[in-house]
């Protein structure tokens, strides 16, 4: 049954985006909250196939420690794609730190531009650690949430950090910024792994962790108390 889901689900999702891609193609050109409620919609029609055809749900933990009317830096860990379709609603209008590629994907990458993420050019080590710091600046003053998955990639539950470990750059943008870091833990890779078109039904788990502050801490001892939490969390929801 979980096959026939599987087949039925992947076929509607890529229908659905192709569909969308084309209908609101003109809504390229509205302004950015028009575009963000075209691109939520778009999620919601996800959100309804994956609990309807899957049986995929999700909850969200700790919201309690999430800042309230400022910027703040969310460092999330990162199993599947399922987590990057709910960063829209989780949150009001977030800055998610991506590579600039995806944005010249025709349609799709055009209304994730208008979004505002902060996009970088991850080949270029020195200019990407730049653009992430003025980026993260930049999103400071408009008061936005900054996303940013430190290990840079999509990770197996069966793949630890040593063979993928966590990235200054989120410790170097506290370090630019002042803004406390919010660690996100999660369990999705369980339900949506990593490059596999098997999707499982079951309840996803977003939990935010309490902050790690601007301390003046050195960056790289920022990374291990972060590489610390939200692996032990991540790995208590995957149990």
């Amino acid at each position: 049954m979980i096959y026939i889901r599987s087949i039925l689900f992947n076929a509607c999702f890529y229908a659905v985006i192709t569909l969308m891609c084309v209908i609101f193609l003109p809504a390229v050109l509205l302004p950015k909250r028009g575009a963000l409620w075209i691109a939520r919609f778009h999620l919601k029609v996800i959100y309804f196939l994956e609990r309807h055809i899957i049986g995929l749900d999700y909850e969200i933990r700790g919201l309690e420690h999430l800042p309230k009317d400022t910027a703040f830096l969310v460092a999330a860990k990162h199993q599947s794609t399922y987590e990057t379709l709910k960063l829209h609603f989780i949150f009001d209008d977030p800055a998610i730190i991506l590579k600039k590629q995806l944005l010249y994907i025709p349609v799709w990458g055009w209304f994730l531009w208008r979004t505002e993420p902060i996009a970088i050019d991850r080949k270029n080590r020195k200019q990407a650690s730049k653009q992430v710091i003025d980026g993260a600046k930049r999103v400071m003053k408009q008061n936005r949430p900054i996303i940013i998955f430190p290990q840079g990639t999509r990770v197996r539950i069966d793949q630890d950090t040593a063979e993928k470990p966590y990235k200054i750059g989120i410790a170097r943008m506290q370090e630019a910024t002042g803004l406390p870091i919010i660690p996100l833990a999660l369990n999705t890779g369980k339900f949506w792994p990593r490059n596999s078109w098997i999707k499982r039904p079951g309840k996803v788990i977003f939990e935010f962790l309490p902050p790690i502050p601007a301390n003046g801490q050195k960056p790289e001892a920022v990374i291990r108390t972060l590489e610390e939490t939200i692996e032990n969390a991540s790995q208590d929801l995957l149990k």
